[in-house]
């Protein structure tokens, strides 16, 4: 009879225990933009483009781990090219799925998660480049 309690206590303290290691996550936000590497004269005659949504979908953002750089999750930016993730704490890289093609490049962006905190982080994407 004893055990049986002295096991249940053993359960009840290990369920507490880790239900108090799991920090709330933070938040990763930002924007993915297409940028020219070519100048562009400014004009009133001509508005700027707007980026098609399925462009942004052509370019997956990715987030891996900074230590073994595996991947820990990948977003697409909504139709205006805003993205927003939830994370565990920790310390990680914002790179672009796609950047090998031809002519594509982006810097990938180191950034640290701290609990209940939302890291600003906008991507950038080099496009036409050789």
């Amino acid at each position: 009879m004893r055990l049986k309690y002295l096991i249940s206590g053993c359960l009840f303290l290990i369920l507490v225990g880790i239900e108090s290691i799991a920090a709330p996550p933070g938040f990763l936000q930002g924007h993915l933009m297409f940028v020219s590497p070519r100048e562009v004269e400014p004009s009133d005659a001509m508005p700027r483009q707007a980026v098609a949504p399925e462009r942004y979908a052509a370019y997956p953002l990715i987030i891996l781990s900074q230590e073994e750089k595996k991947e820990i999750a990948r977003i697409t930016a909504d139709e205006n090219g805003n993205y927003r993730v939830a994370l565990p704490p920790g310390a990680y890289i914002l790179d672009v799925q796609g950047r090998v093609a031809k002519h594509v490049r982006a810097k990938p962006q180191p950034f640290t998660i701290v609990s209940n905190q939302t890291v600003h982080l906008d991507m950038n994407i080099m496009i036409g480049v050789r």
